[in-house]
């Protein structure tokens, strides 16, 4: 199984947004809630980074990608995005 297979990946712009939110959702039960730097390829700016938000398991037990919609929800409420990995 490769890393972030089935994760969903919650991108915001700002580091304490990104801190913020994966602390709601591991109180939702959502684990593990890992927060990384995503430099976009080409970017060589490291001020041009965005925060990702790294989702496996939702709080029933199943992926995250069950959850996509409301995780995405959330993540709009900071500006930001989800994907499916």
């Amino acid at each position: 199984m490769a890393v972030g297979r089935g994760a969903v990946m919650v991108t915001l712009t700002e580091r304490e947004d990104a801190d913020e939110l994966a602390e709601q959702l591991q109180e939702q039960g959502y684990e593990p809630c890992t927060v990384h730097r995503d430099m976009l390829a080409g970017e060589d700016d490291a001020e041009d980074v965005d925060w990702v938000i790294e989702v496996h398991t939702g709080p029933h037990g199943g992926p995250a990608v069950f959850d996509e919609t409301h995780l995405g929800l959330l993540a709009e409420d900071y500006g930001g995005f989800a994907t499916v990995e």
